[in-house]
């Protein structure tokens, strides 16, 4: 056996090498695998045949179609509808199309070769179950649990919608084949035929009503149309003659069938559509297919462990698909399956038919046909009648169908009185010979409901609606089969018994009160439209046969047979009887019948009911013309005309009504408009004391709001005012701050400046006592010139002096005990050189007071330029003190300025004026605040780099004062050097 796994090909081969199928008749087998997961298969759900029974299309869960051509070996992906699909079925107009039910509970049609979307259509709001077609291809038929309904598909759109009750739902509905017949099937194993074209219905088959309810689920039609075969929760199969509309036979199943979920007829090419095989899909996934004539199991497929969910058939009978329970698919060779038994059949036993299903009813078994066992335990013995050798023309006439005997019968029927109630409807249409003539009595019913029993409820009420519609029917195709029954009064009275025995089958109700009227009432209406006055004349004469005195009392009293004799034959002796209650022996009356009829002259009495027997003929029903046609013609033209005249009255006073309804209508509407006006006049005074409640109370609400936010602007212009003055009074400890730390940095350095100026006053005043010594020593000297030739240079030391002294003013020598050393060196030194040359001492002294002169003039223009940096520090500090003092002025009058402004707009606040004017003065109030706010931080930065730049000019005096001592110094020693 071949597997075949299609994957996410859109075409490929359905099998790679010829399908050898070996006795289980699969040729291969089709799976899907998922994409992502190869071990994961997707399911296929529906499969449906073409026409031509060679491709079938397949739907998977994912809602890809595939087609799957058998002869051509080839598979192709036609359509991706994205989800599930829920039945299948191909357009046998245009075969290249399809139609797919899906989960949205709509209907689409696509084309296999171009996979174009025809059409779309909805209304369905359950999901489609089935969708089958008619066999011109023109109509379609959906079917859910709800609704059934009838597409164009021409068009494709809806023609016909049919609605059921939810407590009978509709188990399907499909076209039959060769016909435009539909048969329904419903929940309550109901099933009815309805004309396609009209929607009317043509008849319901009888609901068994012995034997157990086997609850429809599963229906199979054969090709030819003539056979049903219905099943559902039990192992029985009724088949049904759609042609008689009678139950032909139960087959029951074996024991292991306890429900059927599917049925399905093999056709054959030899058998003119009248499929004797029939497929039975089980609730154990095995499909046994059985012989419907023999009752014998053919063969079957699928297995328990390998189980079928859904079979199709080809309509060729060729192949069979199948569904598994895996979701795969098998293809089956249906001649490898038939093969074992194709050969010539040995000779069967036959069905004996009988009017119970129990009688009816055969078993299947695999090893051949079983009947029923009989009740009774009793071995029945058979007598074996032999005929004549020449037959009698007694025999012939007595001879009816099913086997019965007429004279039998009646002499039955003269000895019990009556027939057994179980073969009573089986002897009676034995013996009336009704022919049946389903086409005859479908062109009668065809042509509708006759114009004289349109309003038939409305004389004769009937509480059942059931047997209501059934009397207006049957009447209707009698008015159509003869004129005068149009016409006839007492007719309904007449049928009526008849149409409550026949109510589940309006033919046979028919045709008994056809063969009735034929030949027991063809003379009633000879007189018509007067009551049969023959008839009624028998009635006298046999009366008076039998009671002369009551007759001539009912003369002398006017009372004729039309009041005593006629309104008992215009009803059948029924119509009393079926409205009260009767406690007298039925079979005595019979017989008491019996007995004034056998005592009656041959010549008075009526004839014997069943000679002379004119039973209707088979295929057309006989003309019945025995009443006087021009009186007919006569009042079915008066009664057209009064009909029409009626009906010109009724449309009439109808448009009267029209218009007076209209008028009442209109002046109604105006009256209700003028209420309406002023119901809505009250209503907008009411509405308008409402909104003046409302806005009144809107606006205390508003007042009470507006209060509400005053209170709540004070008290955030208290927390900003709070917030402020915290802010306000910490920028100003904070200026105090860096204003001490300067005062501190001024102080520091006016010290430091004080302390270096101090010891440059004390250099000085060394240097001024040394040039005073000096000065003393010289005029000493200059006084002695006698001591000048002794005196020599004491060059070393001079220099050595010179060199301390320098370095006594370059190291800023200051203390006092300094001072006293040096003088005290200085006067040591002075009296050894005066011991010395005195010329010596001389040039020294000259040299030094030259060298005294200039440093003199250096220290001058030192001290020149300290007092020039004096002043100018003096008027900086003076400067930065106004600075200062205006700086807490503007300071002060910031703070009074912004408390001013505050003050203002809290004023502003509790007056609630907001007016522009007021809002651009606070603007320039602002603005003006803001300047001066920039104004002083512009100030502070600018005495900020004032002091900056105080501290840089200190720094540059103290380094242009070192460099004045550098250069005093160096000149002072390039000077000693060049001398």
């Amino acid at each position: 056996m071949q597997t075949t796994d299609i994957g996410n090909k859109e075409e490929g081969k359905v099998w790679h090498r010829k399908p050898t199928p070996s006795n289980t008749g699969i040729m291969v087998t089709v799976i899907r695998s998922a994409a992502a997961y190869q071990s994961k298969t997707v399911r296929f759900l529906h499969v449906t045949f073409d026409t031509t029974g060679d491709s079938f299309l397949a739907g998977d869960h994912h809602g890809n179609i595939y087609v799957l051509d058998i002869t051509r070996n080839r598979f192709r992906l036609v359509q991706k509808t994205g989800q599930a699909c829920t039945a299948l079925a191909f357009n046998l107009r245009r075969t290249t199309e399809f139609l797919v039910a899906l989960a949205d509970y709509s209907i689409k049609c696509f084309d296999k070769d171009t996979k174009q979307l025809v059409s779309w259509m909805r209304g369905h709001e359950g999901a489609v179950s089935s969708v089958s077609v008619h066999g011109s291809g023109r109509y379609a038929i959906s079917t859910s649990a709800d609704t059934a309904q009838l597409w164009d598909l021409d068009t494709f759109q809806r023609k016909r919608k049919l609605n059921v009750r939810q407590s009978v739902g509709i188990q399907r509905v499909f076209f039959l084949p060769l016909g435009n017949t539909i048969l329904s099937c419903f929940n309550d194993d109901s099933i009815f035929a309805w004309e396609s074209d009209t929607l009317f219905c043509k008849y319901q088959l009888p609901v068994p009503d012995e034997g157990p309810r086997i609850h429809y689920k599963a229906f199979a039609v054969t090709r030819d149309g003539k056979i049903l075969a219905a099943g559902g929760r039990s192992n029985l199969l009724h088949l049904w003659c759609l042609d008689t509309r009678q139950l032909l036979r139960v087959v029951q199943m074996p024991p292991k069938v306890r429900t059927v979920r599917q049925l399905e007829f093999l056709p054959d090419s030899f058998d003119g559509g009248a499929s004797q095989t029939l497929g039975v899909l089980s609730q154990d996934g095995v499909m046994r297919f059985i012989n419907i004539q023999t009752c014998k199991l053919l063969f079957n497929i699928g297995s328990h462990d390998d189980a079928i969910t859904s079979a199709t058939v080809s309509p060729n009978g060729r192949h069979i698909v199948t569904i598994m329970d895996n979701g795969s698919l098998n293809i089956y060779s249906v001649q490898c399956l038939t093969q074992d038994y194709n050969k010539p059949p040995p000779s069967l036993v036959k069905v004996v038919s009988g009017g119970e299903c129990s009688a009816l009813t055969m078993k299947v078994k695999s090893e051949g046909v079983q009947r029923p066992a009989k009740n009774s335990g009793r071995r029945v013995k058979t007598k074996v009648l032999r005929p004549p050798a020449v037959p009698m023309t007694e025999d012939k006439e007595n001879e009816l169908p099913d086997g019965l005997n007429k004279k039998r019968l009646v002499t039955l029927l003269k000895a019990f009185g009556e027939y057994p109630a179980k073969y009573r409807m089986f002897v009676w249409r034995s013996l009336l010979r009704l022919p049946e003539n389903h086409a005859a009595f479908s062109s009668l019913t065809d042509k509708g409901l006759h114009s004289a029993y349109l309003s038939i409820q409305e004389r004769y009420p009937i509480k059942s609606q059931k047997l209501q519609r059934g009397l207006q029917r049957v009447l209707s195709a009698l008015a159509h089969w003869a004129a005068i029954f149009g016409e006839t009064d007492y007719l309904p009275l007449m049928a009526f018994p008849f149409v409550k025995l026949f109510q589940n089958n309006p033919l046979l109700c028919f045709e008994v009160v056809a063969t009735t009227i034929v030949n027991w009432c063809q003379h009633w209406f000879e007189y018509f439209p007067n009551p049969p006055l023959n008839v009624l004349s028998m009635a006298e004469n046999v009366l008076a046969h039998h009671d002369k005195e009551l007759l001539q009392h009912l003369i002398d009293c006017g009372v004729t047979s039309q009041l005593y004799v006629w309104p008992l034959l215009e009803t059948l002796f029924s119509e009393y009887f079926f409205h009260h209650r009767n406690n007298l022996d039925i079979s005595s009356v019979i017989k008491e019948t019996y007995r004034l009829m056998e005592s009656t002259p041959a010549d008075i009495h009526p004839r014997n009911m069943l000679d002379d027997f004119q039973p209707l003929t088979r295929g057309q029903y006989p003309v019945f013309n025995k009443y006087p046609t021009y009186i007919v013609e006569y009042q079915s033209q008066e009664r057209e005309r009064i009909r029409q005249q009626e009906v010109d009255y009724l449309r009439e006073r109808q448009a009267v009504q029209e218009l007076r309804a209209k008028a009442v209508q209109r002046q109604a509407e105006d009256e209700a408009w003028y209420t309406q006006q002023e119901i809505l006049q009250q209503a907008e005074e009411k509405r308008r004391d409402i909104l003046q409640q409302e806005e009144s109370k809107l606006a205390e609400q508003r007042t009470r709001l507006t209060a509400m936010k005053r209170e709540l602007k004070v008290k955030e212009l208290q927390l900003m005012d709070a917030a402020r003055r915290r802010f306000l009074k910490q920028q100003q400890d904070q200026r105090l701050t860096e204003l001490h730390r300067l005062d501190e940095q001024i102080q520091r350095k006016m010290n430091t400046r004080d302390q270096e100026t101090a010891a440059a006053v004390q250099d000085i005043q060394v240097r001024q006592m040394e040039l005073e010594a000096q000065r003393r020593l010289f005029e000493q000297v200059s006084d002695c010139p006698h001591h000048n030739n002794n005196v020599q240079r004491p060059a070393p030391e001079t220099n050595t002096i010179s060199s301390f002294t320098l370095y006594s003013v370059q190291h800023e020598v200051k203390t006092p005990h300094v001072i006293g050393h040096f003088n005290a060196v200085q006067l040591q030194y002075e009296r050894e050189r005066l011991t010395s040359s005195p010329s010596q001492v001389l040039e020294e002294c000259l040299a030094e007071a030259g060298q005294l002169g200039v440093d003199t003039e250096w220290q001058a223009e030192v001290m020149r330029r300290l007092d020039q940096e004096d002043a100018a520090r003096d008027r900086h500090y003076h400067h930065l003190a106004g600075l200062h003092r205006e700086t807490l002025t503007k300071e002060q009058q910031l703070v009074n300025i912004m408390e001013d402004v505050e003050g203002q707009r809290v004023d502003d606040v509790e007056e609630g004026i907001y007016s522009r004017g007021t809002e651009g003065r606070r603007d320039d109030v602002e603005e003006g605040i803001y300047s001066r706010v920039l104004w002083c931080l512009v100030f502070s930065v600018s005495l900020d780099r004032g002091r900056g730049e105080l501290d840089c000019r200190e720094r540059e005096l103290m380094q242009n004062i070192r460099e004045l001592r550098q250069k005093l110094a160096a000149r002072a020693k390039n000077s000693n050097v060049s001398q």
